[in-house]
């Protein structure tokens, strides 16, 4: 077992939705509504399961409006209090999501009890903290209008849906780094120029043959160890997947140098359930247990200053950045010593942390031009992390195996043969909008580039961190990554973050290295 640091946290009826608990219940159709994502803002592009797609489905988890996308831009004077409203709503989904788990059996045979003990409740407590939100922007601009409108959830089933992808989860790994130019959101496009340099060695090999990865099991049989996922149907064998990651086309005046920063694999063991740029100040922020390298002074309530002053596991100490992502358990029947605490055993997150055989972090640069230097301070969240329930605009998860990186799975765990190693990718955003290290939503302050390879208008490229982690588990279906309780594990919901605390002088050299072409370390 291994010691995770924690502390102690800090300080009429809707008659349409207990008609449509009825309804999901008998076997019927449902609307799947958005959910506040700490780690995404885009709203569901999927189609709601038709009554014949969710009939025998079990309800599995509660689905909620995401409230961000519902507010204006928020004042900078408000936005603190915002974040924490926003951080308090997360915790009232996984409470209201462990009520409906402790009673799912329960609310099975009367689907008036779901109104009465779990979305009702809930309802209650959104519609308060929306009117603190309201009160908070009001007092320094204007109050929005309507914010109660987002208090209402339902229950929804786990439909298991391939997001973008097809069947075997296949999902858009282009390789081009872009999302056509939208400019604040990501389609799950963003597998990067630099995502596959070097990586690709498993092209040209055997697809051979798919094994099943339920191994003759009902598809959503199979809850995990915590019982909240992943299921058989989240897993695929990954010799049955297609090749599709493109190599990007370098244009002329294309940056094509790469700078590496080595800092670890987590040796130490620093992991905490926070998550500093989305919930600043609030313990357990991301109700899962982050890995974390580079600063060592990251938590719920670290500054600039702290971040700053903050020692480093990076091998070049002039890089003091903070990379983080969500641990990968095996679902073995082992407990960490977590067990027990927020962000495990309590948000349901449970089995061995697996320490990453291999990180890698690589800054490449923009296939049509020179890039500049990124704001110290800079915050970047890739990926969301309440895809499943919010739908894929956001999602940027990539799963694959050593030995077949030209095949890239967005919302399926790959299934690796024997010899071979799971491999997590994030390809960040490489467009900065030139005034802002943050924005109210985390997100719209920076950019995927356009399908062309340019930045969209009013964005600049910047280096891009393209973040390999690599891991040595057992073949087949036993691992999971950490999520929030309500996202029942799903491969689509992985995500990472990271903020820049390199110094000017190898920001500069970094920069230097990419536009001469040249690599770096």
């Amino acid at each position: 077992m291994r010691r995770i640091s924690r502390k102690k946290r800090s300080t009429p009826a809707n008659r349409a939705i207990a008609a449509s608990v009825a309804l999901i219940l008998g076997g019927g159709g449902l609307v799947a509504v958005n959910v506040y994502a700490s780690a995404g803002e885009g709203p569901s592009g999927s189609s709601p399961p038709t009554r014949a797609q969710s009939a025998g489905s079990r309800l599995s988890t509660i689905d909620c409006p995401e409230a961000v996308n519902g507010l204006p831009e928020v004042p900078d004077g408000a936005r603190g209090e915002v974040d924490r409203e926003l951080a308090a709503m997360d915790t009232q989904i996984t409470d209201a999501y462990r009520q409906f788990a402790d009673r799912k059996e329960q609310i099975a045979r009367d689907p008036g009890l779901a109104e009465n003990a779990v979305l009702g409740p809930l309802r209650n407590k959104r519609t308060a903290s929306l009117d603190r939100i309201g009160i908070a922007i009001g007092r320094v601009g204007e109050r929005p209008a309507g914010l109660e409108s987002l208090a209402g959830c339902s229950l929804r089933a786990d439909d298991s849906r391939p997001g973008n992808g097809d069947g075997n989860g296949n999902g858009n790994a282009n390789g081009d780094g872009t999302n056509g130019g939208d400019g604040g959101q990501d389609d799950g496009q963003g597998q990067d120029q630099g995502q596959n340099q070097g990586q690709n060695e498993g092209q040209g090999q055997d697809p051979g043959q798919g094994q099943d990865p339920g191994q003759g099991q009902d598809p959503g049989q199979g809850q995990g160890q915590g019982g909240n996922g992943p299921v058989a149907a989240d897993f695929v064998d990954i010799r049955s997947v297609q090749p599709g990651v493109d190599r990007p086309r370098q244009r002329r005046g294309a940056s094509r140098g790469t700078f590496t920063t080595d800092c670890g694999r987590n040796e130490n063991g620093k992991f905490n359930p926070d998550n500093v740029i989305v919930a600043p100040g609030v313990s357990n922020g991301a109700h899962h247990m982050h890995d974390y390298i580079g600063n060592q002074a990251n938590d719920a309530f670290a500054s600039d200053d702290d971040l700053a002053d903050g020692a480093t596991t990076c091998r070049n100490q002039g890089d003091r950045s903070t990379y983080y992502w969500p641990v990968l358990r095996l679902q073995n029947g082992q407990d960490e010593d977590d067990v027990n605490a927020d962000g495990g055993g309590r948000d349901q997150n449970v089995g061995e942390i697996q320490t990453p055989s291999q990180v890698t972090l690589k800054f490449v640069g923009s296939p049509v031009g020179r890039v500049t230097a990124m704001p110290r301070f800079l915050r970047i969240i890739t990926g969301d992390a309440k895809a499943f329930t919010n739908g894929d605009a956001n999602a940027n998860a990539s799963w694959s195996c050593t030995g077949f990186e030209d095949r890239q799975l967005k919302d399926k765990y790959p299934i690796c043969p024997e010899g071979s190693q799971v491999v997590r990718t994030f390809a960040f955003q490489n467009c900065w909008d030139g005034q802002n290290t943050d924005s109210a939503n985390h997100r719209t302050h920076v950019a995927f580039a356009q399908r062309n390879g340019r930045c969209p208008n009013g964005f600049r490229a910047v280096p891009q961190l393209v973040q390999r982690i690599v891991y040595d588990v057992p073949p087949g279906p036993g691992f999971a990554v950490d999520s929030f309780p309500e996202q029942l594990h799903k491969p689509i919901t992985d995500h990472g973050d990271f903020i820049n605390v390199f110094d000017d002088r190898l920001m500069k050299k970094m920069v230097r290295c990419i536009n001469d072409g040249r690599r770096c370390r």
